[in-house]
């Protein structure tokens, strides 16, 4: 394709509105895992894709998982029953499992503005204090 074309194709897209949305960006936060708790790097975000860099820190003695969940709820008040948050009765959005200790992950998520909650949802961990906010604004 010549330039001249290449030029007059974007002045097309740009023209007809087919550009991605100005508010909406890519971004990567940190989360570190904790025994007893998650750990981001910031809680306040731009709507659109979100990629979280997930680290299991070394001296925990189990896996953990990070689930993703978007909510008006605090994030300690979540349904919760013999040790577990009832995620069937919430808007979940996505869940990185079993991170060993020491160990990262990493997942992509296209989030809306609005307030979310991450928890480790294995036994016990969301009461002993596994779980953050994130609000995602426009």
């Amino acid at each position: 394709m010549h330039a001249t074309h290449r030029m007059t194709l974007i002045a097309i897209v740009v023209a007809s509105g087919m550009t991605p949305h100005a508010s909406w960006s890519q971004q990567t936060v940190n989360a570190t895992l904790l025994s007893d708790s998650i750990q981001l790097e910031t809680h306040t975000v731009k709507a659109g894709r979100l990629t979280l860099d997930i680290r299991s820190d070394a001296n925990n003695t189990m896996a953990h998982e990070l689930v993703l969940i978007k909510t008006n709820l605090p994030d300690d008040a979540l349904p919760a029953s013999k040790g577990q948050v009832l995620e069937h009765k919430l808007k979940k959005i996505g869940e990185i499992e079993d991170v060993a200790p020491g160990k990262s992950k990493r997942a992509s998520f296209t989030l809306a503005p609005g307030h979310y909650v991450l928890i480790c949802n294995k036994p016990g961990h969301y009461a002993m204090g596994m779980h953050t906010a994130l609000v995602v604004t426009p």
